[in-house]
């Protein structure tokens, strides 16, 4: 199989939101993709917010990773992986280990001291490959989301 691991270009983001609905129907959560093909163009392309490579198979993306910097207090500028995700049907043909390869390559020529990202702790193929990369999982750490209705409520209780 001949792939292209290749930056995303604008046109390639209604096949990036397909991607990213396939992984929300995998987590059994459909219902919480509110983000839509104009939101990826705006956000990715005229705001720079972020920077998405795809593996494209003979014309068609079949896997992407989405990147972008943040700033530790304690590291400095850093990049984090919102997503990487490939086609269930293309698993295991190597393209997520091209994308993550992509990814750290990205980190490494903008200086960047970590790359980071969260895992669910029930992939376990994905936490064992992680690892033997040279990844360190955070076992102790816990990922905090606030929502939009949380968010409205929290600033109605501060007014």
């Amino acid at each position: 199989m001949e792939y292209t691991i290749r930056e995303a270009r604008k046109e390639d983001m209604a096949a990036v939101l397909n991607l990213i609905k396939e992984l929300a129907a995998y987590e059994n959560s459909s219902d919480e993709v509110e983000v839509e093909i104009e939101d990826l163009e705006k956000e990715g392309f005229e705001n720079g917010n972020f920077k998405c490579f795809v593996a494209d198979v003979e014309g068609t993306i079949e896997g992407m990773a989405l990147v972008y910097f943040r700033f530790s207090t304690w590291k400095g500028r850093t990049v984090h992986l919102e997503d990487l995700i490939v086609r269930e049907s293309m698993r295991g043909t190597g393209l997520g280990g091209a994308l993550y390869q992509k990814v750290v390559e990205y980190g490494h020529e903008n200086g960047v001291k970590r790359v980071e990202w969260v895992v669910s702790e029930g992939n376990r193929n994905a936490i064992e490959f992680y690892e033997n990369t040279g990844a360190d999982i955070k076992k102790n750490w816990y990922t905090v989301h606030m929502g939009e209705t949380a968010i409205k409520k929290n600033l109605k209780k501060r007014r």
